[in-house]
């Protein structure tokens, strides 16, 4: 789809729609101007109740001879007072698939002349660009019965923004562009994390990301499995061994700020996980494939900072292997010695995220990073502690929380602090070593944590668990069903806000 702001008049354009955002509590100036062209009839409607303009409700008048566009589409924005750029993201992601979804291949939109606090052109343009594309994402590319193909191949074509100021139109075009790139990336990472295992194994994700640095110019080493055995990584060699899939790690590099020290990503990348002999109930075990969106997020973001060519040196650090049960895999009770020489004992093998994390996290240190941050769909703990709305967040430094927090408001990526104090740590010491990878169900999210918290030392580092926004059950206004990309938005803002030269 083509995203175009242009000098013009918004009821003087020819269109397939007009999108026209409405206020519960009334017309603003642009919503009026429309409704004396539909003779009241948008008036009629809200004073009848049949279209009350919540957020994200929609309805369609035809115009019949009103302005050029051949028929109207009401959006619903809520309350005029309570507006803000999150639900200009949905009031836009949901009027672009309106669109689609009636078939029509083109539109003209009044949603970037809503007024929004504290919001530049730049960012309303940003916001609608990434929502409008993000919205009519789909994975559509294992479908094969000719009513849903025909059904996956419509498409808008245009999108249209007109725009008399033409500074305004100038910041608008210039954010949209950002916010394309941004979501050009978060698609990359839903496809990957939307992929079978049996098709986006350890080996495939290597291959894609070579791909990606290629397509997007940043650096992509693989070390495979004789290189990973040369750093000692004992711990991620462990969860590897029980597949005959042969791990890799992915490293990344985008190098835009000179001398500066770099802001390191590491991303969880096991591209199925049974559980390994500590295996998973069946059901459900098909969304396993999902395990590896912390590693595919962390991609997504360095291709971000590609494309927007952020002047930041950023890494990416993603160990990928399966998890599965076969007869070399490690075993509860094995004692396992990590890059860094920490011993661990194993309680559980379906806890070998941590276990892959350690070993990259002492890989980070080669790097002397201004800061880590981890992001893993790490523990169930987080689902039934935060559901499905808030990634967990934990870590060591106060003033990165901070930063990620600001990040994730201005995101709507949403994050809720968990505390990581001192006396949860004797859930996971060992008798035998110096650890253990599990501490018991209470504070499973907090143990998982303060686990991988003695693999950074004094380094600024944060913990995401994505566990429960990885993936989504149930569409929302700019996320289809299934891979959500979470990560991708939130450390971009972080990366330009914070860690720019």
């Amino acid at each position: 789809m083509k995203l175009v702001f242009k000098d013009g008049d918004i009821l003087k354009e020819r269109s397939n729609a007009l999108i026209l955002g409405v206020y519960e509590d009334g017309l603003d100036e642009m919503a009026k101007r429309v409704d004396k062209r539909v003779r009241k009839k948008v008036s009629k409607l809200l004073s009848s109740g049949e279209f009350e303009a919540r957020l994200n409700s929609t309805s369609i008048i035809h115009a019949f001879g009103g302005f050029p566009s051949e028929r109207l589409l009401l959006v619903g924005l809520g309350k005029h007072s309570e507006f803000t750029i999150e639900k200009l993201r949905q009031a836009s992601g949901t009027a672009a698939v309106a669109v689609r979804n009636k078939g029509l291949k083109n539109a003209v939109s009044s949603l970037h002349l809503c007024e929004v606090p504290e919001a530049s052109p730049s960012d309303v343009g940003q916001a609608i660009a990434e929502a409008t594309t993000l919205a009519l994402y789909r994975f559509g590319k294992y479908k094969t019965e000719k009513d849903v193909v025909k059904e996956y191949a419509k498409e808008i074509k245009s999108l249209v923004l007109p725009e008399k100021n033409a500074a305004r139109c100038r910041e608008l075009r210039s954010g949209a562009g950002i916010g394309e790139k941004i979501a050009k990336a978060v698609s990359h990472v839903r496809d990957l994390v939307s992929e079978p295992a049996g098709v986006l194994t350890p080996t495939e994700l290597a291959n894609r990301a070579r791909d990606l640095s290629k397509e997007h110019g940043f650096k992509c080493s693989i070390i495979m499995p004789e290189g990973i055995k040369k750093l000692n990584m004992g711990a991620f060699l462990a969860v590897a061994q029980g597949s005959h899939q042969p791990p890799r790690l992915i490293v990344l590099e985008h190098n835009g700020g000179g001398a500066a020290r770099p802001l390191v990503l590491v991303g969880k990348a096991i591209t199925f996980d049974s559980g390994g002999i500590s295996i998973k109930p069946w059901e459900g075990m098909e969304e396993m494939k999902d395990d590896m969106s912390g590693g595919a997020a962390v991609l997504g973001a360095v291709c971000a900072a590609a494309q927007l060519k952020l002047p930041i040196n950023l890494v990416g650090i993603i160990p990928s292997t399966e998890n599965l049960p076969g007869g070399g895999a490690y075993k509860p009770g094995d004692v396992l010695r990590s890059m860094s020489g920490i011993t661990i004992e194993v309680i559980s093998t379906d806890a070998e995220g941590r276990l892959i994390l350690c070993d990259a996290l002492a890989y980070a240190a080669r790097y002397k990073p201004a800061a880590i941050i981890d992001l893993a769909t790490l523990t169930g703990a987080c689902v039934v502690a935060l559901g499905h709305v808030n990634s967990g967040l934990m870590g060591n430094d106060e003033g990165l929380l901070k930063k990620i927090e600001v990040a994730s408001r201005v995101t709507s990526e949403k994050v809720w602090r968990l505390p990581l104090d001192d006396e949860y740590a004797k859930q996971i010491k060992s008798d035998i070593a110096d650890v253990k990878n599990v501490g018991g169900r209470p504070a499973g999210t907090i143990t998982a944590a303060l686990f991988l918290k003695k693999f950074v030392g004094d380094t600024p580092w944060a913990h995401l668990d994505i566990a429960g926004t990885a993936w989504t059950k149930e569409a929302m206004p700019y996320c289809p069903k299934g891979a959500t990309g979470i990560g991708v938005r939130l450390l971009t803002e972080l990366a330009r806000a914070y860690y720019t030269t």
